[in-house]
C-alpha cells in the first residue's frame, strides 16, 4: 500500500513542476494565460491529472489544451525525472471551470434568496387553518375535569 501522505506530497510535486516546465519551457503560441491550479495522483503513482484554468475565450481555451497534449511527453519525462520514481506518471489535463461553477452557485443562492423572501412575504399575513382547539371536548367532562383540578389543589 502506498502512504497517502507519500501521495499528497507527490501530487503537490506533479503540480508545482508542471506550472514551473509550462511557465519556463513550452513555448508554443497556442498556450494562452494558463493556471496550474490542481493536481492529484493515483494511488499506485501511475496516473496523474493537471487541473488548470485559463484567461480567455472558448478558443483560447481550445489553444491551451491542444498546446498541454503536444507538450505531454517533455511534461510527463521532466515530472518521471523529478519525482524518481521508476514509472514516470501518465498525465492527463483537465480543464478546471471553477469561473462557471462559481456563477452557477451565485445563481442557485440568488433563486434561493428570493424563494425564501417570498416565503417570508407569504407567511408574514397567514394565520393558521382551522379552530383554536381542534379537538372535540364533551363539555360536562371538560366541567368535571375542573371540578377535579380545584378539588386537588384546595387537599
Amino acid at each position: 500500500m502506498t502512504d497517502p501522505a507519500r501521495v499528497r506530497r507527490h501530487a503537490e510535486r506533479v503540480r508545482e513542476l508542471v506550472a514551473s516546465v509550462v511557465r519556463t519551457q513550452i513555448k508554443d503560441p497556442r498556450l494562452g494565460m494558463i493556471t496550474i491550479t490542481d493536481a492529484r495522483i493515483t494511488a499506485d503513482l501511475r496516473e496523474a491529472t493537471v487541473f488548470y484554468t485559463v484567461l480567455g475565450d472558448a478558443a483560447a481555451e481550445a489553444g491551451t489544451a491542444a498546446a498541454l497534449e503536444s507538450a505531454k511527453g517533455l511534461l510527463r519525462s521532466t515530472v518521471g525525472k523529478a519525482l524518481g520514481l521508476r514509472h514516470a506518471p501518465s498525465l492527463t489535463f483537465v480543464l478546471d471551470n471553477v469561473q462557471d461553477q462559481v456563477k452557477h452557485i451565485d445563481e442557485l443562492l440568488a433563486a434561493a434568496r428570493e424563494a425564501d423572501a417570498e416565503v417570508q412575504r407569504r407567511a408574514a399575513g397567514a394565520k393558521h387553518a382551522g379552530d383554536p382547539q381542534p379537538y372535540r371536548v364533551d363539555e360536562d367532562t371538560e366541567d368535571e375535569d375542573e371540578e377535579a383540578l380545584a378539588s386537588r389543589d384546595k387537599s
